[in-house]
C-alpha cells in the first residue's frame, strides 16, 4: 500500500508533494541542508509549529529562521525555558510562574522562597545557560492528561503551574522537556538548545503573580539571546546609545517637560521650551488639516456617564478611568473622557445631516484621560492624560476608499516632515473564522476590508496583512514606524468603524431621500502628543528638524561690549520668526559655545568687533563647526532654505 500524499505550499507559490506525517525539517531538507540547518520552526496555515512536528494534511508551510520575527519568538521562548532549567541548578526548589519571549528577549517569573538571587548572581547564571545550550538538547514536545500535570506538579510542589494548569482544558495540555527540566508549555521550540550562542540577563524586577497586588510578588528575571556573540554585542551598544537618546534623560537636559508628585503620576507639566515644540507640531497639523478640509471642534475634558454607556467605552475603559466625579444631583456621575469620539458623534447629531454635506470631517486636539496602573507608567509614553491629534470622518460607504487615501496622504505628509522613512503598514482584516465578535454586515465589512487593501496598494506603501487584528467595530491600519535605533513603534492609525454610528443612530438623507447610517473614520497620525514628542525626541536625539526646533540660534557675543550689537541682531532674526537666545553671561566665548552645544542648539551666532564692523555674524552649527561669516540678510536666507529642507520641502 503505497503512502499518503499531502501537498505543500510554500510562500512563493511553489508546491511541493511530502508523504503525511513529514515535517517542516523535512520539507527546509528538500530545499537544501544550509536551509534546513538554519530552521528555527515552522509555520503551518498561519500556526507556528515546532519544525519536528508532522504535518497531516494539505498546507501552506513558511520555514522560520533568525531573520523572521516568529522565528526570533521562538528562538527566545526556547531561551525562557533554558534559563528556567539553569536557574532549577543554581537553586533547587524554587518555583516557576509564565516565561514568555517579548520584542526583544523573554523573562521568566520565579519564586525563589527563601534563596536569594540578585544582581552578583547574574555572571553565574549567563554561564550556566550557556554551559545547558552546548549540550544540543532536543525539546521534546508530548501531551499529556490534566491529571496527570496535576500530579506532575503537585509533586514538585509547583502552585503557580497548577494555577495555570486549573484553567486549562483536558487534551489541550503539552509538556516539553530539554536535558533534566521539564516545563508545562504550548510551544513552539528551536530543535536544540545549541543554536544559542550568546546570552544576557538585562534586568531583574518584581512583578505580582498574575499581575495582582494581592497575590505574592515573584523575581521576573529579563534576558535575551542571539546565535552569535557579535550580535549580542550590538545589542548592547544599541541599548547604551538607547539611554543617551531615552526622551525622560532628554527631556529633563532639554527643559521640555517635568512631572510633579503633587500633580499626580502620569500628568506630565510641559515647560516652556516643550510647550513651544508641542505647539509647532500642533500648529503644522491644524494648517494640513485645514488645507485637508477637516473642521476644527472643541469638546469638555469630562462626560455624563450615560455618554460613555451609549459609546461602549464606560464597559471597556470603567476600570482603567478615574474615579466617576458626583455631582449635587443625586444619580448624576460625570467622567473624564477616555476618548475623543463620542463627544464628537454627538456634534454630528445635532443637526440634520444630507449625504451633501458628507464627509464632514471633525478635528480635534483633544486630552483624554485613563487611569494606568502606576507600574506601567513611563515617561511620556505611558501617561495618565494625553492628548490626541484626533479627528473622526463621517462619510457614506462609498467615499470610504478616498477618504482612506486622504487620510494615508496626510500620514505620509507628517512622517515625511518629521524624517520618519522607514515605516510598514500593517491592515488589520477580521479573523474569517470567527466572525461573530464583529458587529456590521458582512459585505460592509468586505467592501471596507477590500478598499482597504487597495488605498494602500494604490499608495504602495509596504504593507503586511495581520487576520484578527481588526478593532471589533472595524478593519483598520496602523502605521509601524522604525526609529533611527530599528526599535518599531506604532504611531498612526485609520480605522473603519460601523459601531459607533449604530450605538448613537447616526443618520444622514441618502440621494433616495432615505435615512442612512454613515460610516466612522478614526485618524490620528501622531497618536497622542505626550507618545510622539517621546518617540520624536528619541528617534532624532533630541536633535529636532530646525522647523520645529524651539530654540533655533543662539547669538554668543565675545564680550558685554557688543551686547547692543547682538541685540539688534537677535531683533532682526526675531522679525523674520528665527526663534532663539542670547548668551549675554560673562563667561568666555569656549564656554558659551560648549553650552549651546549641549543644548542642541542648531545654529550659534558668533558677534565681536570684527562682526560688528562689518555687519556680519560667525555662524558655527551643531556638531559641525564653522560655517564661516554672513551678513544678516544671507544668514537669514540661508537659515529660511535649510528650515524648508527641514521639513523635506525643495528649495
Amino acid at each position: 500500500m503505497s503512502a499518503e500524499i499531502i501537498r505543500i505550499t510554500l510562500p512563493d507559490g511553489t508546491v511541493k508533494e511530502f508523504e503525511k506525517g513529514s515535517t517542516g525539517m523535512d520539507v527546509a531538507l528538500s530545499i537544501s541542508e544550509g536551509l534546513a540547518r538554519n530552521v528555527l520552526a515552522t509555520k503551518v496555515n498561519g500556526e507556528v509549529w515546532d519544525s519536528s512536528r508532522a504535518i497531516t494534511e494539505d498546507s501552506d508551510v513558511t520555514l522560520l529562521t533568525w531573520n523572521d520575527l516568529d522565528g526570533k519568538s521562538t528562538f527566545w521562548h526556547s531561551s525562557a525555558h533554558i534559563m528556567a532549567e539553569a536557574l532549577e541548578e543554581l537553586y533547587p526548589g524554587i518555583k516557576f510562574g509564565i516565561g514568555p519571549s517579548i520584542e526583544n528577549g523573554f523573562y521568566y517569573d520565579v519564586d525563589f522562597g527563601d534563596q536569594e538571587f540578585n544582581s552578583e548572581n547574574l555572571k553565574e547564571l549567563e554561564d550556566k545557560i550557556l554551559e545547558l545550550a552546548k549540550q544540543k538538547n532536543v525539546f521534546d514536545r508530548k501531551e499529556v492528561s490534566k491529571a496527570d500535570a496535576i500530579k506532575y506538579f503537585t509533586e514538585k510542589g509547583d502552585e503557580y503551574k497548577l494555577d495555570l494548569i486549573d484553567g486549562l482544558e483536558d487534551g489541550s495540555i503539552t509538556f516539553y522537556t530539554q536535558g533534566n527540566f521539564t516545563d508545562l508549555c504550548r510551544g513552539p521550540h528551536i530543535p536544540n538548545t545549541g543554536f544559542i550562542k550568546a546570552a544576557k540577563i538585562l534586568n531583574v524586577a518584581g512583578a505580582y503573580w498574575r499581575g495582582d497586588e494581592n497575590n505574592k510578588q515573584l523575581t521576573r528575571l529579563y534576558g535575551i539571546t542571539f546565535p552569535k556573540q557579535k550580535e549580542l554585542k550590538e545589542y548592547l551598544e544599541l541599548l547604551e546609545e538607547a539611554k543617551k537618546r531615552d526622551h525622560r534623560k532628554l527631556g529633563k537636559e532639554l527643559e521640555l517637560f517635568t512631572f510633579s508628585e503633587k500633580v499626580g503620576m502620569g500628568l506630565p507639566l510641559w515647560l516652556p521650551k516643550g510647550a513651544m515644540l508641542r505647539e509647532r507640531l500642533e500648529s503644522f497639523l491644524k494648517k494640513a488639516q485645514v488645507k485637508a478640509g477637516y473642521q476644527p471642534v472643541v469638546t469638555p475634558h469630562i462626560g455624563n456617564k450615560e455618554l460613555y454607556i451609549t459609546s461602549g467605552h464606560y464597559e471597556k475603559y470603567g476600570e482603567d478611568s478615574f474615579q466617576p466625579i458626583n455631582t449635587p444631583n443625586e444619580g448624576e456621575q460625570f467622567f473624564l473622557k477616555p476618548m475623543n469620539c463620542p463627544h464628537h458623534c454627538e456634534i454630528y447629531a445635532s443637526k440634520p445631516r444630507s449625504y451633501r454635506d458628507l464627509p464632514l470631517r471633525l478635528a480635534e486636539f483633544g486630552t483624554v484621560y485613563r487611569y494606568e496602573q502606576s507600574g506601567e507608567l513611563h515617561g511620556l509614553t505611558r501617561v495618565r492624560g494625553f492628548t490626541q491629534d484626533d479627528a473622526h470622518i463621517f462619510c457614506t460607504p462609498d467615499q470610504v476608499k478616498n477618504e482612506f487615501i486622504k487620510v494615508i496622504d496626510l500620514v505620509l505628509y507628517v512622517f515625511s516632515s518629521l524624517g520618519f522613512s522607514d515605516f510598514t503598514a500593517q491592515i488589520s482584516l477580521r479573523d474569517p473564522e470567527n466572525k461573530a465578535k464583529y458587529i456590521g454586515p458582512d459585505d460592509a465589512w468586505e467592501k471596507a476590508e477590500r478598499e482597504i487593501q487597495e488605498a494602500a496598494a494604490e499608495k504602495n506603501l509596504n504593507t503586511v496583512t495581520e487576520l484578527g487584528e481588526a478593532a471589533f467595530y472595524g478593519p483598520k491600519l496602523d502605521f509601524m514606524v522604525k526609529d533611527a535605533l530599528g526599535r518599531s513603534w506604532q504611531l498612526g492609525t485609520i480605522q473603519v468603524d460601523y459601531n459607533l454610528p449604530e450605538r448613537f443612530e447616526l443618520e444622514y438623507v441618502g440621494a433616495d431621500n432615505q435615512k442612512h447610517r454613515p460610516v466612522m473614520i478614526h485618524r490620528a497620525p501622531f497618536g497622542s502628543m505626550e507618545r510622539f514628542v517621546a518617540v520624536l525626541t528619541e528617534h532624532c536625539a533630541g536633535n529636532y528638524p530646525l522647523w520645529l526646533t524651539p530654540d533655533q540660534i543662539m547669538i554668543l557675543p565675545i564680550s558685554e561690549k557688543y551686547a547692543d550689537y547682538a541685540n539688534d541682531v537677535y531683533s532682526m532674526l526675531e522679525e523674520h520668526d528665527i526663534r532663539g537666545l542670547i548668551d549675554h553671561r560673562d563667561e568666555k566665548i569656549g564656554r558659551k559655545i560648549r553650552d549651546a552645544e549641549v543644548k542642541k542648539i542648531p545654529f550659534m551666532l558668533i558677534v565681536g568687533e570684527k562682526e560688528m564692523e562689518e555687519g556680519k555674524v560667525s555662524v558655527r552649527e551643531h556638531g559641525k563647526g564653522d560655517l564661516g561669516s554672513l551678513t544678516k540678510e544671507e544668514f537669514i536666507e540661508f537659515f529660511r532654505k535649510r528650515a524648508l529642507q527641514s521639513q523635506n520641502i525643495e528649495v
